[in-house]
């Protein structure tokens, strides 16, 4: 089970708390746990990344292992920690303005 916590918005948008779990068969990557997120929590979809382009949306950050995994491809591994369930994988809303 892959941990993911989730932003505000889209916990309030899912009806769920802070942190919620999904099956992702290895290799654990972005775009799996995304995948996983979207087909559990239908209402997802869309919010974190594009529907056509499947790129991650501009105010949108991922997180794993203390590291910034936002530009990192979308098929690249994520470290063991995650992938074994032991860290979460962090979606986080990005900060704009001045």
């Amino acid at each position: 089970m892959i941990r993911v916590v989730l932003p505000v918005h889209l916990r309030t948008l899912a009806r769920v708390g802070s942190e919620v779990t999904v099956v992702v068969p290895p290799p654990v990557t972005p775009a799996a746990i995304l995948d996983a997120i979207e087909t559990t929590f239908p209402m997802l979809r869309g919010t974190m990344r594009d529907h056509v382009t499947r790129e991650r949306r501009p105010l949108v950050r991922f997180f794993a292992c203390e590291e910034d995994w936002s530009h990192a491809g979308v098929d690249s591994t994520l470290p063991e920690a995650v992938a074994s369930g032991r860290e979460p994988f962090l979606i986080v809303g990005a900060m704009a303005g001045g």
